[in-house]
């Protein structure tokens, strides 16, 4: 992709914020970063955008699935 002033690449953006470029292209296409344009296959995220955070989708009065583990018996092993 051609260099447009002010955006960068899903790579760059995904060594930028330490994730997998996959992610970042997720967040695009689910437009968790405002701004993207998608220029063919390539997305181009403005510079000074934000990484999106982390949000859990669950039903009202439950905890979130990854504050469980703590509250799981161990296994015990067989002998």
């Amino acid at each position: 992709m051609d260099k447009l002033s002010g955006y960068v690449t899903a790579k760059e953006m995904a060594e930028k914020w330490d994730v997998s470029v996959r992610q970042v292209q997720f967040w695009c296409s689910d437009e968790k970063i405002e701004g993207v344009v998608l220029f063919g296959r390539s997305w181009a995220i403005p510079e000074n955008s934000q990484k999106p955070t982390r949000t859990v989708n669950t039903k009202p009065g439950r905890k979130p699935k990854w504050n469980q583990a703590s509250e799981v018996t161990p296994l015990k092993h067989r002998s």
